[in-house]
């Protein structure tokens, strides 16, 4: 089998887990199928600090890599991202290489070194959610999305930060190796296969809180574990073992959000997933999470995405049938 070079860009103060993370995933699938071979390149080859303090090893300089015969250019991300974006050495690089590689791809705030480079022009693009109004202010010639974990315009991929790189990555080995390739990597890391790239970064774990004690806890699994089933405060206090009052003031106070508010939102992120997932109907997905009926649902949608269910369902459907075709 043919190896494909991968090469990813780091940088002082890159995020280790940017490199590590989609590294280690292409090198388990390398280990199952052959195809890989990964090169880690920097301004300079030698030692290179990452934002926590570890030191990863960079095999290859702008000076002494060429930029022809790349398959994959991985660009990290990191803190150091801001200093990095004005070394027109290395921006020059990436440019280059990038013109000639098979696919383009970025981690997290990665995505300013590919703008940097003129890769990006045009392209919907997403980064770390933190970043994305730099990004729209810094670079109006994207096409900036925050909310998927990934997103892939044509030959160019883009990540949000540190764990969705791998998701990226698995992807990426999805296409070149096939299903059973990505299945065995992601049981081997302990990965979600597949976590789609339009999947929200705003998910529950992520815009809310965690519960900080047991009933609340109690309260928040039983909202999780069927976000069909009745969720009024009362049966939410029987969960908790508290009275009404006290499990909304509580409840309330450990996740930010009330509880009326949280049950909607774990409704309408398990809607999101059965559109792109599932062909069931808008009125079936609404009665299955907890909605009741399908005017409920969308008006759900409107108030959270800004979309109909059905206009969700046709966006990011088809953007998870170009991502793995």
């Amino acid at each position: 089998m043919q190896q494909r070079r991968i090469v990813f860009v780091v940088f002082d103060g890159f995020q280790a887990l940017d490199l590590v993370g989609p590294q280690e995933v292409f090198q388990y699938a390398g280990k199952l199928a052959g195809g890989y071979d990964c090169q880690v390149l920097a301004p300079a080859a030698g030692p290179v600090r990452s934002s926590s303090g570890l030191a990863v090893h960079a095999g290859h300089g702008v000076a002494d890599l060429g930029p022809d015969g790349i398959d994959t250019l991985v660009v990290v991300g990191g803190n150091g991202v801001d200093h990095a974006v004005g070394d027109t050495t290395l921006t020059g690089w990436i440019a280059a290489a990038g013109k000639s590689a098979r696919r383009v791809t970025s981690v997290c705030s990665g995505v300013f070194l590919l703008a940097a480079a003129g890769l990006a022009d045009g392209r919907r693009v997403t980064t770390h959610w933190s970043r994305a109004g730099q990004l729209v202010r810094q670079h109006p010639e994207l096409q900036v999305d925050c909310d998927p974990i990934f997103i892939r315009d044509g030959r160019v991929w883009t990540s949000a930060g540190v764990t969705a790189g791998m998701d990226l990555a698995l992807a990426l080995v999805e296409a070149d190796l096939g299903q059973d390739i990505a299945r065995a990597v992601a049981q081997e890391l302990v990965l979600f296969l597949r976590r789609p790239g339009n999947q929200s970064q705003f998910s529950v774990p992520l815009w809310s809180r965690q519960p900080s004690t047991d009933p609340i806890r109690a309260a928040v699994s039983a909202i999780h574990a069927d976000p069909r089933a009745r969720h009024g405060i009362s049966d939410l206090a029987t969960h908790a073992g508290l009275s009404t009052r006290h499990l909304q003031r509580r409840f309330t106070a450990e996740l930010g959000t009330p509880p009326a508010a949280y049950v909607e939102r774990v409704r309408v992120e398990a809607a999101r997933r059965a559109l792109v997932e599932g062909d069931d109907p808008v009125e079936a997905i609404a009665h299955h999470c907890g909605f009741g009926t399908a005017e409920t649902l969308r008006r759900s949608f409107h108030r959270h995405l800004g979309v109909a269910p059905s206009e969700y369902r046709d966006r990011f459907r088809s953007m998870n049938t170009k991502e793995f075709a």
